[in-house]
């Protein structure tokens, strides 16, 4: 065994400290190992939500993309919904080429504006402000006729919500229709059914979404409120199991997409918005048969993927991520490795390096990517977590990394089901990783670190307006724990209130590297 510092993180996604005990999860789990840490090692909670993560305000719950720049980059950037707030007041968004494309194309060729997107408030993909923002904007420009694709959320906001929205929408189109103006809810599904896949982990998704959003294929109703009612009474399901729906009349759909047409896909967040900016995008198109490429003009709210640069075009410049952890690293020649399975892989890596799909080194960084289940993880809530810390032990025992970086999706991706039962188990999978992996960081003299990138599985319940319990599927505002486990003890934590963008700093600590001035501080 060689002297060679070696750090671990592990980022134990959607586990919170539950602040209402309401379907609490992470309380409710056997977790030997994680109880044990937190009452003999150095620990503190950090906050994972709003303006620790550059969101508007501190009513915002963070998420993975957003914690895993924080997590990774030791600063905070404006991002999502700031982000394009602060392009609307600015007034960036309305005189960006793409903005002005999208219209003077519609304009030119007497043609129709789309808007595709998910419809909420939820600020973690999308702002249904934006939406009635850009429908104004729209109308005060010329266009003459705009159809609007919503997908149902019920994820980022009570679960089953959806025709709040739908009412807020309609009530803004009233507003507006006049003899000049006309727009309509012209199709939809519920976000995990349609359009919305990520990490190309269902392409099946994205191909419903282009039938139903692009061509008018499927089932037909007259509005959205009959849909959403109708799935409901038919299939007791919560707005984001809800399936595919066309609106129609005499059987005509009202917003199939042409090749004279512009798309706007108001989603800011990435993830899952790339894929379906791929099928509108790329020339060569082969993960499902779409046909040849359409010729209408596409713009994405953000652009998602800056290295790939999908899509083209985009209303509103990213956050430039400067100075991350891992560039850090590489000028100090120091080797690193990052691991998850399929649904956290894009967060370890793309999210983590700043929104960059590039290695900063091909010769110091390695990504692992383990292959998630295709079924709901409710279903096998265990996910991969056994792979994962198979993998985390084999690269610690190589002695090849300085810095090794894992996912456990468990407490996030089974806590947005819903299910309480099965996040229990989900949450008990992840602290068996964390016992494995402790008598591996022993043997070879590891540094373990233990963190989350925001709350979910420890808030599962919520009461309604009524003052009754209804499933909670959305992130929480809640604490996640720092955790420093070293069988020497040589560490303390300083006092003081801390966000996810000191852990980057405090990795730099305790691998006794000079962090940049832009960082926030060490926690050590």
């Amino acid at each position: 065994m060689n002297n060679r510092k070696q750090v671990v993180l592990v980022v134990m996604d959607g586990v919170g400290f539950s602040k209402t005990g309401l379907g609490d999860a992470v309380s409710l789990a056997n977790t030997p190992v994680l109880d044990n840490l937190l009452k003999t090692c150095p620990n503190t909670r950090l906050k994972a939500h709003g303006t620790a993560v550059g969101l508007p305000s501190d009513d915002d719950m963070g998420n993975s993309e957003v914690g895993h720049n924080a997590l990774g980059c030791g600063q905070i950037y404006s991002q999502g919904a700031k982000l394009v707030n602060e392009s609307i007041e600015s007034g960036k968004m309305f005189n960006s080429d793409s903005w002005k494309e999208a219209l003077s194309n519609v304009k030119r060729n007497d043609s129709l504006l789309h808007f595709l997107g998910l419809l909420s408030d939820g600020n973690v993909h999308s702002n249904i402000s934006h939406l009635i923002v850009m429908l104004k904007r729209a109308k005060e420009e010329g266009v003459k006729e705009v159809c609007v694709h919503i997908l149902l959320d019920g994820r980022d906001v009570p679960a089953t919500s959806a025709l709040q929205y739908v009412q807020q929408l309609e009530d803004c189109i009233t507003g507006l229709n006049d003899d000049e103006f006309h727009c309509c809810i012209t199709s939809g599904g519920g976000r995990m059914k349609v359009t919305m896949d990520r990490y190309q982990a269902d392409w099946g998704m994205v191909e419903l979404g282009w039938k139903t959003h692009v061509k008018g294929e499927g089932r037909q109703f007259d509005s959205a409120k009959e849909a959403i009612e109708t799935y409901r009474a038919e299939l007791d399901v919560i707005d984001q199991d809800l399936p595919a729906f066309v609106i129609a009349k005499d059987g005509e759909p009202l917003g199939t997409v042409s090749g004279q047409d512009s798309v706007i896909l108001y989603n800011f967040r990435g993830d899952r918005a790339l894929e379906i900016s791929m099928a509108f995008d790329y020339e060569e198109f082969s993960f499902f048969n779409r046909g040849p490429k359409l010729n209408c003009y596409y713009a994405g709210m953000l652009e998602y993927d800056g290295d790939l640069h999908i899509p083209r075009h985009y209303l509103v410049n990213p956050p430039e991520i400067k100075n991350t952890l891992s560039e850090l690293l590489v000028d100090a020649g120091l080797s690193q490795y990052a691991v998850s399975e399929t649904q956290k892989y894009g967060h370890v890596t793309y999210f983590w390096n700043g929104n960059r799909s590039a290695k900063f080194s091909e010769t110091l960084e390695t990504f692992k990517e383990i292959p998630s289940d295709k079924v709901s993880f409710d279903e096998r809530p265990w996910m991969k977590s056994a792979e994962i810390t198979d993998d985390v032990i084999e690269a610690i025992k190589s002695e090849k990394y300085d810095f090794i970086r894992c996912n456990y999706p468990n407490g996030d991706m089974v806590g947005h089901t819903g299910n309480l039962d099965a996040t229990i188990t989900g949450v008990e999978a992840v602290d068996l990783g964390l016992a494995r992996l402790i008598k591996v960081c022993d043997e070879y003299n590891v540094t373990l670190l233990v963190t989350a990138d925001h709350g979910n599985a420890d808030e599962m319940l919520e009461k309604n307006k009524k003052g009754e319990l209804q499933v909670r599927t959305a992130h929480s505002l809640n604490p996640v724990s720092f955790i420093i486990y070293d069988k020497k003890n040589i560490y303390t934590i300083k006092e003081g209130s801390y966000g996810l963008a000191n852990v980057a700093p405090t990795i730099a600590a305790i691998l006794s590297l000079k962090a940049p001035e832009c960082w926030e501080e060490s926690m050590i």
